[in-house]
Order: C-alpha cells, then structure tokens, then sequence
C-alpha cells in the first residue's frame, strides 16, 4: 500500500486523534494532503475542529474533576498554575478563544480553566468558536503551503510522497525534541 492510499484510507482518522491533542503539524501536514487531493479540505477541517474541541473539553473536566488531586501530586506546578488562573480571573474569555493557538500550552490551559471558576458552558461555546476559528486557519495554511511547493517546484510532483513522509518525520523529531526540552524544565 503506497502513502497516497494510507493518506485516503486513514488520514481523517489520525486528523481527529491528532487534534485531541496539541494538533498544529497534524493539521499543516493535512492541509498539505488536501491539497494534493487525498482529503476532502471541509470534511478535513470538520474532523479536526471536532477532535480539537473534544481534546480541550476532556483536558477541561479533568481539570475540574481532578484538577486538585494533580496539583497536590506535582507541587512544582503549583506556582505555574497560579498564574495561569490569575490570567484566566482576569481575562477568561480572551485566553479560551486564543489557548488553541498557544503552543505548547493547549493540554495546560484547558486543565487550568477547569480549575477556575469558568462555567463548563461559557468555556463549551468559546471553545467552539475557537475550533472553528482554528481549523480552516491552520488547515489553511497547509493548504496554501502545498499550493506554493506545487507552484514553485516542477519537481516536487516526481517526490511529492517523499517529500511529505520528510515533513512528518522533520515534525515529529522536532516534537520529540520541544517535548523533551519541556519536560526537563
């Protein structure tokens, strides 16, 4: 089975379990696909709003169902996640729209907006709006970037799998790296 029928087959699913989590490379790489017509761009971009939106709504019960047992686990956060409530007191509405387009911090934001006083229906529907906000933009992105290597590069169509398996991998290292730096901090 050659990439472009794996893409086809499976692609839509590893979009939604993907986005459940920080899903931005998912979603370029995607975008990227739908370009080269393996995805349907709305379908895409439907599957990853959804699996965005149910990531951050998981992360967000977690945090206001068990929020203090994690927290009492792992006192070094506690200072972290301080400012991060204070932030939220201050400006909730602003910092549920914008967490998905923080990096690095779309898992702690919605755990954090779970321990404040936000109510689960206010951070469902800003939520919302902020997946559908998300989604066409960042798969968007990858679109357009396919269509500027498609554009520029006579040569990509003979390397066109290559090529994209060499963004998954660069992307996924790259990962692995930014994690394991986050960890160690």
């Amino acid at each position: 089975m050659d990439i472009a029928a794996l893409i086809a087959q499976y692609g839509y699913a590893m979009v939604f379990l993907g986005t459940l989590f920080e899903g931005e490379s998912v979603l370029l790489l995607a975008g990227y696909a739908a370009h080269l017509g393996y995805l349907d761009f709305a379908v895409l971009t439907g599957v990853a709003g959804l699996g965005a939106l149910t990531g951050d709504q998981f992360f967000f019960w977690l945090g206001r169902r068990h929020g203090t047992i994690l927290l009492r686990r792992r006192p070094a956060l506690h200072g972290k996640v301080q400012r991060a409530l204070d932030l939220i007191q201050k400006h909730p509405a602003g910092i549920i729209l914008a967490m998905r387009f923080m990096w690095g911090l779309r898992i702690a934001l919605p755990v954090a907006v779970g321990l404040s006083k936000v109510n689960r229906w206010h951070f469902f529907w800003l939520n919302l709006a902020s997946a559908a906000l998300w989604a066409p933009l960042v798969g968007g992105a990858g679109y357009l970037f396919g269509a500027l290597l498609s554009r520029h590069l006579a040569v990509l169509h003979r390397v066109e799998h290559w090529v994209m398996l060499g963004l998954v991998a660069t992307l996924l290292i790259l990962r692995g790296y930014l994690h394991s730096r986050h960890i160690r901090s």
